[in-house]
């Protein structure tokens, strides 16, 4: 279908290295985005980008902390340099260094989820919006469900998601009139390297997964998907909106 279509958008995702990043890259590319590979880690988005240019899409690799703002201005800047515009942004990277109670979270961990998860896109979506308004665009946040309620030992992380989540909607509610759509996703659980800790314990994953509808976690496939409906013209009416992709566990 055609409304599913992305052909001649630019499309940034941050996180796309692995995971569910990597997964909304490649799906873009495959719709027939220009789609901009973007991590810490240089080597790992080059890899991404020359498997995308490889299976016949459009890619470019940029190495960008989501946690230093010089770097978010640098990724805007080489992205327009190189495809001439952004229609498309894609939030994804994020950050949990501790897997514990709120109690024993320090004040380094604190600053790092918040500045990674919660500044950085904010940072981002400023530095991008004069792009994103010369032809109307779609922001796309990537929170989770530990943002609508806090998760269990992910206590400050779900913090982080929870502003998330507020930033979409006042970004959304102010960008509307520059044709600007802002929506958040918040996954379940997730078969990622991320989100390790909690799948490959084998009692964890039995206790998370014993009351899902669906009775299973996740894929960053699954993700990606919905991604792909809130970038495209399908859906041109949604803004503000958060999306769940977590077999139930919410309901």
């Amino acid at each position: 279908m055609k409304q599913f279509e992305l052909q001649g958008k630019v499309a940034i995702i941050t996180g796309a290295s692995k995971g569910i990043g990597e997964a909304i890259a490649r799906l873009f590319a495959h719709a027939g985005a220009k789609v901009v590979v973007s991590s810490r880690n240089l080597e790992s988005v080059q890899q991404i980008a020359r498997s995308v240019i490889e299976d016949g899409g459009q890619a470019l690799a940029v190495a960008a902390h989501t946690g230093i703002a010089a770097q978010l201005g640098e990724l805007v800047e080489k992205t327009v340099a190189h495809f001439g515009s952004i229609d498309i942004l894609v939030n994804n990277a994020a950050t949990n260094p501790v897997f514990g109670p709120a109690l024993h979270t320090g004040e380094d961990a604190f600053d790092k989820i918040m500045a990674v998860n919660v500044k950085g896109p904010f940072l981002l979506c400023q530095k991008a919006y004069p792009e994103l308004a010369k032809r109307g665009g779609s922001i796309i946040n990537i929170s989770s469900i530990g943002g609508l309620s806090p998760e269990e030992y992910l206590g400050i992380y779900s913090v982080s998601k929870a502003a998330l989540i507020s930033l979409t909607k006042v970004l959304a509610k102010e960008w509307g009139n520059a044709g600007i759509r802002v929506n958040a996703i918040c996954p379940g659980l997730i078969k990622t390297k991320f989100s390790k800790a909690l799948w490959d314990n084998e009692k964890m994953l039995e206790r998370f997964t014993r009351n899902l509808p669906l009775a299973r976690i996740g894929t960053p496939e699954e993700i990606a998907a919905l991604a792909l409906f809130l970038a495209s013209e399908a859906a041109g009416y949604c803004t503000g909106a958060v999306f769940t992709a977590d077999g139930g566990y919410t309901i």
